[in-house]
């Protein structure tokens, strides 16, 4: 047990070794079952950009429309129609944005690399969407705290990220090695993140998640 390291997610020290390659180490919380990467593993800012640089979203890409649609297509059916909603993470190239205007929604975007607005924190919004964005985070509890902050009541952050599931090998899940994914999220770290932002959950699919708050 690593008595020196914190959780990032729920703040206990009581994690341990879960899993070590030649690359970097992954811990495990015994009390939320967060698994992470430590500090010292992380990619240096420049790092982290030059690697999204690299990613080839192109808002175009029908491919990648329907790898959004996953999140996008059951959000729809949450929410009412000409709601306005913020992209969190958005990215170099902003496409679920443009599919969600597409059917009547207004989009404000927020990356803290390619659309670094911080006055989307001092708007409300009926919806919040993190596309493959959570498991980047290094302090996801201060992130999606000051979102729930800017989410109107009865508001939904709608979150895709691959769910590492019980019975899946970790040494040979491909999501673990992409060096900028530090934070892995499993049902009981998911729940322990709505029970301490008061959300409501619904786990909608492998890799897509529904936060609502309350009226």
């Amino acid at each position: 047990m690593n008595h020196s390291i914190t959780c990032p997610l729920c703040n206990s020290k009581k994690n341990k070794l879960f899993y070590k390659n030649q690359i970097r180490e992954y811990l495990k919380c015994n009390v939320c079952e967060f698994i992470f990467v430590p500090t010292q593993f992380h990619l240096s800012e420049s790092e982290e950009k030059l690697r999204y640089d690299t990613h080839n979203n192109d808002p175009k890409d029908p491919r990648y429309r329907q790898f959004l649609s996953q999140l996008s297509e059951p959000l729809i059916s949450l929410i009412p129609s000409r709601s306005i909603g913020l992209d969190f993470g958005c990215g170099p190239g902003p496409t679920l944005s443009l599919m969600l205007e597409d059917e009547g929604y207004e989009v404000d975007l927020y990356d803290k690399f390619y659309v670094k607005d911080k006055s989307v924190f001092d708007k409300e919004f009926d919806f919040i969407t993190l596309t493959e964005v959570i498991e980047h985070l290094s302090d996801p509890i201060f992130e999606l705290e000051r979102l729930v902050l800017a989410l109107k009541p009865n508001g939904y952050i709608a979150i895709m990220t691959q769910i590492f599931t019980e019975g899946q090998s970790f040494k040979e899940w491909y999501y673990k090695n992409d060096p900028s994914h530090i934070g892995f999220y499993n049902q009981k770290s998911l729940r322990f993140l709505a029970n301490h932002l008061d959300l409501r959950i619904n786990l909608h699919s492998d890799r897509v998640i529904f936060f609502k708050k309350s009226d």
